[in-house]
């Protein structure tokens, strides 16, 4: 059983992403343009692309990319041991955010002091 029904989820949100699209069709359009600007260059393969996608969607707590990347990743061969090291290039850059941003609560607790 799993946590969430993705697919279902996944089905609702192009659902949704198509009534923004009719609401406002440049939102939709210009989001599709960025989604495929990095691709043209063609320095990294699709799926190394959709790994980078899922590390970046678990950063940001997006559940939208989050299904739509990895039926991507699936369908271009992702393996789930890929998918996991590439998660874990996104832990460790979070828990590095949270380290970054400790600093700065740091120093803005000793600027308060100062104050």
């Amino acid at each position: 059983m799993h946590m969430h029904d993705w697919n279902t989820y996944r089905q609702q949100l192009f659902a949704g992403v198509g009534e923004l699209g009719k609401l406002s069709p440049d939102t939709v359009r210009g989001y599709v343009t960025l989604g495929g600007a990095g691709a043209k260059s063609g320095h990294l393969d699709a799926k190394t692309r959709e790994l980078i996608a899922l590390a970046v969607a678990i950063t940001l707590r997006c559940d939208g990319c989050i299904t739509v990347h990895s039926e991507a990743a699936h369908k271009l061969g992702a393996t789930k041991e890929e998918i996991t090291e590439a998660l874990g290039v996104a832990v460790s850059l979070n828990a590095g955010a949270a380290i970054v941003y400790s600093t700065r609560a740091l120093d803005a607790f000793a600027a308060a002091q100062e104050g």
